[in-house]
């Protein structure tokens, strides 16, 4: 088996080194894919010291006047890179030495059938995984390739700190680091092209972000950047009001591009081999993660369906299920019964702050849904515990089918937001889905999850009419 990447495709080459099989890994970078080396893990590392930084500063909102004497960012940023580091090279290591599986050390490509060249090296197999991720997107802006600018991973390399950064960009990648570089210190500007921050969140949700972001940093959201330069060792950054027509010029020492990502299938050349991708790049699978060429699968980012690495983790373990099971048929003969995986109940959050979690339908999903809705909202400010900590913006939204009882997805922006939904995810992964447990499980008072059960208490019909009270 030869498995294209060394994220979540690597749970897939143990197992098949397990079953026996002789494996190749290829990965042109540090073991452990995106999520380890250069996403969720490192800016968590981050965001973390970023959310104590600000919840310290809302306690002069409390009574108590606090002073940060010095903030290490070199030092907040090798314990970063150590565990980061650290955990990748154990990664390689323990490959490097398994007799059965071997890593190819760059970026391979298809040149023929079920057959890979890497730095010269020719490699053929029956099975393959294509578990190869994305990378950042690079607009087509006037100037930016002239200029140097960082992406996320140069971010997370960023060891002297920076007095001012310019992000082009609106989604979780560009509130994220905004929030940390701007709580230790980095004059920050956020420049978006939506009209939203976060544009896949709710509305006013996305408003809850953008308000409570901008009491310490500048964002611009509605701005299509046309123009980048130098001037005085100084980035500049010229964008244009989408609405207005009306320009700005913005200045910066650091440059950070978060614009979204892209397929890495055209690295790789999957045409080569006979699997097809769709307009964007994205490599196309069925329901069952099969490509369109026999024995070859693909799952994670490189499918463009969910970047997030716990959705990976699921499609890594469908993916190898129906890969043995296909094995075992073609073996006996018969057909496989495949297994495919569930979406409704997606979970997510932006670790910004505060940060956003989601599960299932947003509110603009289930109104082109057609079904007939409930809807229930509540602030933190509905508990006593919401009162306690001085009543933080926050929103908390559920959705319910009206005819089944069944949830169909909920929105949580304020403090501790993705532990709080995860009562709520927990219930939609129940054999019915239904809300009524909600209900029926008692709510330790006065804290936080209180709030999720009063959202639920307060569902009523999404065009009006009678609330259904509990």
């Amino acid at each position: 088996m030869i498995v294209i990447g060394s994220g979540a495709g690597m749970s897939i080459a143990s197992g098949a080194y397990e079953q026996g099989l002789k494996v190749a890994v290829v990965e042109n970078g540090p073991m452990g894919g995106t999520c380890l080396n250069r996403g969720c893990i490192p800016t968590k590392i981050l965001t973390y010291v970023a959310d104590i930084i600000t919840q310290a500063k809302h306690l002069e909102e409390l009574g108590v006047e606090i002073k940060i004497e010095k903030i290490d960012y070199p030092w907040i940023m090798k314990r970063m890179r150590d565990e980061v580091d650290g955990d990748s090279t154990s990664q390689g290591e323990s490959v490097d030495r398994a007799e059965g599986i071997d890593w190819y050390k760059g970026t391979g490509s298809f040149v023929d059938d079920y057959t890979m060249e890497i730095d010269g090296e020719k490699i053929k197999a029956p099975n393959i995984i294509i578990a190869a991720g994305s990378r950042p997107e690079i607009p087509d802006i006037k100037g930016l390739d002239k200029v140097e600018y960082l992406t996320n991973d140069g971010a997370l390399h960023l060891m002297k700190q920076p007095k001012s950064m310019l992000i082009v960009g609106g989604g979780y990648i560009a509130t994220e680091f905004g929030h940390f570089f701007s709580a230790v210190g980095t004059d920050v500007t956020i420049i978006g092209r939506n009209q939203y921050l976060v544009k896949n969140e709710d509305p006013d949700v996305s408003d809850i972000l953008k308000q409570e972001l901008s009491k310490r940093m500048n964002v611009h959201t509605n701005h299509e950047v046309i123009e980048v330069k130098e001037e005085n060792g100084e980035k500049v950054v010229i964008a244009k009001d989408r609405e207005t027509g009306s320009k700005t010029e913005f200045r910066g020492e650091v440059l950070v591009i978060a614009a979204g990502r892209r397929s890495n299938a055209d690295l790789f050349k999957p045409e080569k081999t006979g699997v097809k991708t769709d307009k964007k790049g994205w490599v196309v699978v069925d329901d069952y993660f099969r490509t369109s060429k026999k024995g070859i699968w693909s799952f994670g980012d490189a499918i463009g369906r969910y970047q997030f690495r716990h959705v990976a983790n699921d499609e890594a373990q469908i993916t190898w299920y129906n890969f043995m099971r296909t094995l075992n048929a073609q073996h006996e003969g018969t057909e496989p019964e495949l297994q495919s995986m569930d979406y409704s109940a997606i979970p997510g959050a932006v670790f910004s702050y505060p940060p956003i979690a989601t599960v299932g339908m947003t509110l603009k999903e289930a109104k082109e849904s057609g079904l007939k809705l409930l809807v229930g909202q509540a602030d933190y400010s509905i508990g006593a515990k919401g009162f306690a900590m001085g009543n933080p913006a926050s929103l908390v939204r559920v959705i319910v089918d009206g005819d089944s009882s069944k949830i169909l997805g909920a929105t949580i922006i304020g403090p501790y937001a993705p532990i709080l939904i995860q009562e709520i995810i927990n219930l939609m992964y129940t054999p019915d889905g239904n809300y009524q447990t909600m209900f029926q499980a008692m709510h330790i008072h006065p804290a936080l999850p209180e709030v999720v059960q009063r959202a639920f208490g307060r569902l009523a019909p999404i065009d009006g009419g009678h609330e259904h009270h509990h």
